[in-house]
């Protein structure tokens, strides 16, 4: 396996550094405690990916952090008084803030956005009625149509890319926005959301590769039951993609944005730069992030090989995954992630296709162009 795309800590070794984490002592170790995050992890990809949208719009996140909180007020017994609460917080914030919330969208998507607000206005008087019934199945799922929408509305406050990668990464395709993507599978299929506002040239890289159909009829190589699932080493004896027009395999830096940084950190791990109390934006910590392999002593030795995470973050301390920074996060499966346990290694890849975003694919050719 060596030089080859991999993931170096395997399941039992992960589980040996976790219980090593907790129980160690030391400088080292008192770092490590010091960088638990505060409160209960975020563990669904779309709320990850929400959340990592560059907005600044306060009221609408306010509305998503209150409708967010409601599944921890499901989760717990006999707190229907703090559900109501919550509604009634992103109701009057709604409300009271339509001027603020609708002036953050701009051009023609501002009538879209005013059917949006409409709509999620709607929304909130379902989650009330069911809140109010008790209906716990009710409630969540007038909750899951209520973030849909807030999501919707925070996607269009977006105006333009909130970094530009180095101009030393130009010759790789860089994605500026977020695109969709369908994996089909002969055990069920897969939706993947992939973020190029906080990773341009990984997800670049990916939504390029599956435009050319490289992914198509490729096997799943590596299956370990509670941790991952990877595919994307094509036959013959490259393993990685080879461009047509270099004859050469083409690799992407390692790109890791951190919470509070203006752009990524690139072509090193944080734990190399002694940044261990830092949280990427885009973190191990729903079970379905989606991540590149690469050999283990090469930051920049990504290529084509992905894998999905299938780890419970709540067997880590407060969500914290040792893999965080040391690879490189993309996106999430935001349907069909029950299909993730089912696949096995030799399963196949049926196809993966762009369903939504593959205009915000920029290649090499077009970014000289725009320069």
């Amino acid at each position: 396996m060596t030089g080859r795309p991999q993931i170096r800590t395997g399941l039992l070794a992960l589980l040996v550094l976790v219980v090593w984490w907790a129980a160690g002592t030391g400088a080292a170790t008192a770092d490590r405690v010091s960088r638990l995050p505060a409160g209960n992890a975020v563990t669904d990809g779309r709320a990850i990916l929400r959340s990592a949208l560059p907005v600044q719009n306060a009221p609408i996140r306010e509305i998503q952090a209150n409708l967010e909180d409601i599944g921890n007020q499901l989760r717990a017994v006999k707190r229907w008084g703090a559900v109501t609460r919550d509604v009634e917080q992103a109701t009057a914030v709604l409300t009271g803030q339509e001027k603020t919330i609708l002036g953050a969208v701009q051009g023609q998507q501002i009538p879209q956005a005013q059917s949006l607000f409409l709509q999620l206005k709607a929304a909130l008087a379902d989650l009330r009625s069911a809140a109010d019934a008790k209906d716990k199945e009710a409630t969540w799922q007038a909750r899951s149509q209520a973030l849909e929408l807030v999501g919707k509305l925070e996607e269009m406050m977006v105006q333009s890319a909130p970094f530009a990668p180095p101009s030393a990464y130009n010759y790789l395709p860089r994605l500026r926005g977020r695109a969709t993507v369908e994996m089909a599978t002969a055990k069920g299929d897969l939706r993947i959301v992939v973020d190029g506002y906080s990773a341009p040239l990984t997800a670049g890289n990916f939504v390029d590769l599956v435009q050319r159909g490289f992914y198509d009829r490729l096997t799943f190589t590596r299956a370990e039951e509670s941790y991952v699932l990877q595919a994307g080493d094509p036959p013959g004896p490259a393993v990685g993609f080879v461009d047509p027009q270099t004859g050469r395999e083409r690799t992407i830096p390692l790109e890791i944005l951190v919470k509070g940084d203006s752009q990524p950190v690139y072509g090193a791990t944080l734990e190399d730069l002694g940044r261990y109390r830092d949280e990427p934006v885009l973190p191990f910590a729903a079970y379905g992030a989606v991540a590149m392999a690469r050999p283990g002593d090469a930051p920049n030795g990504a290529s084509s090989q992905f894998f999905f995470f299938l780890f419970e973050p709540e067997l880590t301390p407060a969500g914290l995954n040792l893999l965080d920074g040391r690879y490189a996060v993309f996106g999430y499966v935001t349907a069909g992630k029950e299909v993730l346990g089912r696949l096995r290694a030799g399963d196949q890849i049926t196809s993966a296709r762009v369903v939504e975003g593959g205009e915000n694919l920029i290649l090499p050719a077009e970014q000289v162009a725009q320069a």
